[in-house]
């Protein structure tokens, strides 16, 4: 009794110093969950109709766009199918700048630019991963939280556990009265919901933490056996630099990625940075995932394909750590079950908003107790 009466104190104190936060986190990603969904009733403009002609290349897509921001750095540029319209993104961390050019493949034409640091998935992001404050103070803040409230998870789960079976039934389910005050209710809502909640909830804090803080995958990489590295890294070329520098024979990989994988969804050409740096393209295998894609290096001068020691490479020689690791980002958003994953990590993240509130209705209630008034018999007899 003694150590659950410590442990309740700290459970208390860490979950109202962390409170607004996790329910800001939760609330936010509960909006996250179906972004993809939501944002695909209205990207008609990245469909063309297909012709019977050569698509553009990788640098003809990049010129077109750079006339769109000349000042702006290149990321990547992403090819899918004969209908879809070839995306060229643009990023730079400082000014934070990330916009998307959309060009016909087939004529060059700019149908679209998207702005992703605006809108309502761009402020949904901002506050589930940094509080709408500036991004080296407000990461900090959330990732300090989630680590907190995995420890307020395990707590609160050790603080449910009944001290004999027979009250184990009451802490299942919901059993209200007319007669139930509030204050039990919101006991119930607190200790059940938390209860039916805390495995998933602590898995999405997890995966949050795992993409917070470095040390932690590398941790839990070298955990489960891994022996690659827990990073992405893009490898240099095999071959002697190139002194011809208007030849570009990644022009020529999209069309030949596409010949060797026609079942893929994506392909992604970031080119390369320097004169002796691959090229890397990311090849997705699937819709709405991205574990299972093959992050493949091509000597920039020859097209030889280059071997990594990341677990980033070809998905067919990932092992358990590595599938563990690139998994992370699937498993937090639920897409890894697919929509029912997303509902499910929906309603995780919907519920554990929930505890917040209703932790902190329990500490007040116990602080700021009424007063009972005495009845007028009583005082009478005081008197």
């Amino acid at each position: 009794m003694a150590l659950k009466k410590h442990i309740l104190t700290l459970h208390k104190i860490l979950g109202l110093v962390t409170g607004v936060v996790v329910f800001i986190v939760a609330i936010t990603g509960c909006c996250w969950a179906f972004r993809e969904e939501i944002e695909s009733t209205y990207d008609q403009y990245k469909k063309v109709v297909p012709q019977n002609q050569p698509i553009l290349t990788p640098t003809q897509a990049k010129e077109y766009a750079k006339e769109v921001f000349p000042d702006n750095h290149v990321h990547g540029t992403l090819f899918k199918k004969a209908d879809d319209a070839i995306e060229v993104i643009f990023y730079d961390a400082e000014p934070e700048f990330y916009q998307s050019v959309f060009l016909n493949p087939y004529s060059g034409e700019v149908i679209q630019v998207d702005n992703h640091l605006t809108g309502f998935f761009a402020f949904i992001l901002k506050g589930h991963i940094r509080l709408w404050l500036p991004k080296e103070i407000g990461e900090q803040v959330v990732g300090a939280s989630i680590l907190i409230f995995i420890l307020i998870i395990i707590s609160g789960f050790i603080l449910w556990l009944p001290k004999k079976r027979k009250n184990l039934k009451q802490r299942l389910k919901f059993d209200w009265k007319k007669t139930t005050r509030w204050k039990r209710k919101n006991f119930d809502l607190h200790s059940i919901i938390g209860f039916y909640v805390c495995s998933l909830a602590l898995i999405l804090a997890f995966t949050g933490s795992m993409m917070s803080y470095k040390w932690l995958m590398y941790g839990v990489y070298s955990a489960t056996g891994g022996e690659k590295e827990a990073a992405f890294n893009i490898p240099k070329n095999i071959s002697e630099t190139s002194e011809d520098t208007t030849a570009k024979p990644w022009d020529n990989l999209i069309v030949k990625l596409m010949k060797e994988s026609p079942e893929a969804t994506a392909y992604e050409l970031h080119y390369p940075t320097t004169a002796d740096e691959s090229i890397y393209v990311e090849v997705s295998n699937s819709d709405g995932l991205f574990y299972d894609a093959d992050f493949r290096f091509f000597d920039q001068n020859t097209l030889e394909e280059i071997e990594t020691a990341s677990v980033y490479g070809k998905y067919k020689n990932a092992q358990i750590p590595d599938k563990i690791v690139r998994m992370t980002y699937d498993i937090h958003i639920g897409s890894i079950g697919g929509i029912p994953g997303k509902i499910i990590a929906f309603l995780v993240s919907l519920l554990t908003a929930t505890l917040p509130v209703t932790g902190i209705l329990l500490w007040y209630g116990r602080k700021y107790k009424k007063k009972e008034v005495p009845s007028i018999r009583t005082r009478e007899l005081v008197n």
